[in-house]
């Protein structure tokens, strides 16, 4: 019998999904309001120096230090892991130039190059012993953090007889180091800092991955089942280990940057940062139980600690209240972004 289009009745198991559950969907949309409202808030309290060119410049290279190792984490916990080393790597990536440079001669490219290597290795050890020895990355990742800083301040001592080593623009090859990592790109009065590109980049190269390969489809599979990810063939063990070195690699990045602009290395930069990482996933709409979360996210959560970083003195406020911000921020994003996704399960029954 001819099937004709009135007899074509909708399949009642394909529902229409709107442009609100879309929306409500996105784990970052609440990381947009709270940026929103950092933004407004600052722009009434401060309007002279954080409407200004110069004040964005200076909050989007405040948010780029922090959001290009938040983009590495936030793929690491979408695919249910954590690194709580990365803040002691790049005290660690950023000290191995520094030193090959100012007490070998070694050009400072070069001694990036060798810190990277190093990161990488660091990287796949604690990816490696997650997936051997099946302990919690929490646990795993934390005796790295004092073990690579002990380790970098005892070495640094031993050598230089120092914690922080500076004069690097004076070092070999600090001129193309400079071009690369600390060049300008001027905007009306204002000077914006290649950081935010390099920042900007990384951010789209992870969204890119997450949304439009495999692998991608992969580190959502993790983290949600491990085990189910494995039966359909997902290699988990190099996944875990790959995921671990993007985040020692987005360390040395940062701390590649910082060294060039500062000119100087310190054993304990980044001490401590990993925290601020952690937190700006999860104002981005990241879970802490993995599979769900997106590098835009984590880019909003870092411009949110940017804006509030540089907007605290543009409103003369003290900056010891910023630690306070923190608290309260982790606990209304965990709270908002279960609001959000709850009331996406509604929306799609």
């Amino acid at each position: 019998m001819a099937t004709t289009s009135s007899s074509v009745q909708k399949d009642e198991r394909l529902a229409e999904v709107g442009t609100l559950s879309r929306l409500l969907r996105r784990p970052e949309l609440g990381a947009v309001g709270g940026a929103v409202l950092v933004w407004v808030f600052f722009a009434i309290a401060a309007p002279g120096g954080f409407l200004s060119l110069r004040g964005t410049a200076s909050y989007l290279e405040t948010a780029a230090q922090i959001g290009i190792p938040a983009v590495a984490v936030a793929l690491l916990m979408i695919g249910g892991e954590f690194d709580l080393s990365i803040g002691s790597l790049i005290g660690f990536a950023g000290m191995i130039p520094a030193i090959l440079a100012t007490e070998v001669g070694i050009p400072l490219y070069i001694g990036a190059i060798i810190a990277l290597l190093f990161s990488l290795g660091l990287g796949f050890v604690n990816g490696w012993l997650v997936v051997r020895t099946k302990l919690p990355s929490f646990i795993i990742t934390l005796a790295g953090l004092f073990t690579i800083s002990g380790l970098t301040i005892a070495f640094t001592r031993m050598i230089t007889g120092r914690t922080q080593v500076g004069s690097l623009g004076k070092a070999a090859g600090y001129g193309f180091m400079n071009a690369l990592f600390n060049s300008d790109i001027p905007i009306g009065e204002a000077n914006f800092p290649i950081s935010i590109i390099w920042w900007l980049l990384f951010a789209a190269l992870a969204t890119w991955i997450l949304l439009r390969t495999q692998i991608g489809n992969w580190i959502f599979g993790l983290g949600g089942d491990e085990n189910a990810s494995r039966n359909v063939g997902v290699p988990v063990e190099r996944l875990k280990i790959g995921l671990f070195m993007l985040t020692a690699f987005s360390a040395w990045l940062v701390a590649t940057i910082q060294i060039t602009v500062v000119k100087s290395a310190d054993t304990l930069r980044g001490f401590g940062q990993e925290f601020v990482f952690i937190i700006a996933v999860v104002i981005g709409g990241t879970l802490l139980t993995g599979g769900y979360g997106s590098a835009v996210g984590a880019v909003l959560g870092a411009l949110v600690f940017g804006m509030v970083r540089s907007g605290i003195v543009f409103a003369g406020v003290d900056a010891d209240w910023f630690k306070v911000f923190m608290g309260v921020m982790l606990i209304t994003a965990v709270l908002v972004n279960n609001f959000i996704r709850k009331q996406a399960e509604e929306a799609t029954k």
